[in-house]
């Protein structure tokens, strides 16, 4: 094979790669919040998309639009409260025979007590409606577990004495179920090296399947030199920045809508990858720019930590490794963008031509579509 043949043929695979995983990208998970306040009750409090339940809409797309049920998606989502919660009654049994609550193996018979749905708003952003279900806990039960059917997509599970009172989390696929969540007067709350574990391997899923815009920021940092210097003050930069609105997000202290957050994180991603092409060296800026634009991602990092919840316990240990999670995914990125392109051709004369600026073009363009879709739905 001639180096021009492999150097074209490395082009091809990553923007396959990129344009399978842009496809592939996944609706927002539901959150399900499990609580034990009253006696011998089970509290299920989902906060979800129903409306792409509803219409059929397959969990692995991002765009909703490319699902052949797009139109029946689009109508209930400029549906009136009251009609959906017609809708919803008319779907729960269906809705319900997806859902399982196991306690020591015993399947809990679950009732939809409310279904909350906000009124009508922007159409082009998800509308999340809210659905409170209640079951009975047998007596003398140890623990228990949470199964949600693959066609309603992914969860985040909460558990709690009360909702407002979180011990326990944890991600599930759909049609996968959960791990066994101990069960007693107060809820066994996780051991620290049961939290670290966790959200560190929380962290790095972030980036890596999951976080295909992320990758292709790093990626875009990568390909600018691949001396070390210069990728070591972006790597840096981009961290401490993202390690600062990640903390000052889950404490509070910071707070920008995700209407705001994805479309500018899109838009670093062009930035990035188009000064790649325009510039073969490290200006003094750019350091600047890409610790601007990782405060961005930090708010990104922080969403889903946001939603699933932080354990009051281990509040900064779940912070502290999330975050190191999220630094060994992008160290796997550099480390196989490296053995990919930069071990085998960096010393080639045609590597800027025939890699790096091929490969940021396709980072760029998938950018500025992502930047696109996400301003205006």
């Amino acid at each position: 094979m001639s180096n021009k043949t492999a150097g074209f043929l490395l082009v091809i695979v990553i923007s396959c790669f990129v344009a399978i995983e842009a496809q592939a990208h996944r609706l927002r998970p539901a959150i399900v919040t499990i609580s034990f306040a009253q006696a011998n009750s089970v509290e299920v409090e989902i906060s979800l998309n129903i409306e792409a339940i509803l219409a059929g809409v397959s969990p692995t797309h991002q765009d909703t639009n490319e699902s052949p049920n797009a139109p029946e998606y689009d109508e209930l989502r400029a549906m009136q409260p009251d009609a959906l919660v017609e809708k919803i009654r008319a779907f729960e049994q269906d809705y319900l025979n997806g859902i399982r609550i196991e306690f020591d193996g015993e399947a809990a018979a679950l009732t939809l007590t409310s279904a909350e749905v906000p009124e009508v708003g922007d159409v082009a952003r998800q509308r999340l409606s809210t659905l409170s279900l209640r079951g009975v806990v047998p007596a003398g039960a140890r623990a228990f577990t949470w199964f949600y059917a693959p066609e309603f997509g992914a969860s985040a599970v909460r558990v709690g004495p009360t909702r407002d009172n979180i011990i326990r989390t944890s991600f599930v696929d759909g049609g996968a179920t959960s791990e066994a969540f101990p069960l007693d007067d107060t809820l066994v709350a996780k051991t620290t090296a049961e939290v670290a574990i966790e959200y560190l391997l929380l962290g790095f899923e972030h980036i890596v399947p999951k976080g295909l815009d992320h990758i292709l920021f790093v990626l875009g940092i990568f390909f600018l030199s691949l001396h070390w210097k210069p990728l070591l003050y972006q790597v840096t930069a981009f961290t401490i920045a993202h390690s600062i609105t990640l903390g000052l997000s889950l404490y509070g202290f910071v707070s920008l809508p995700p209407s705001i957050v994805e479309p500018l994180i899109a838009l670093s991603i062009c930035y990035v990858a188009i000064e790649n092409v325009l510039t073969r060296e490290l200006k003094p800026w750019r350091v600047y720019v890409v610790f601007a634009f990782g405060l961005l991602h930090g708010l990104g990092f922080a969403g889903v930590l946001l939603e699933l919840g932080l354990p009051r316990s281990e509040f900064l240990t779940a912070l502290i490794t999330f975050n190191v999670g999220v630094e060994l995914g992008q160290l796997t990125v550099i480390t196989a963008a490296f053995a990919t392109a930069g071990y085998w051709f960096r010393n080639r004369p045609w590597y800027r031509q025939r890699i790096v600026i091929p490969v940021s073009l396709v980072i760029a363009m998938t950018g500025a579509y992502w930047t696109i879709e996400r301003v205006i739905g």
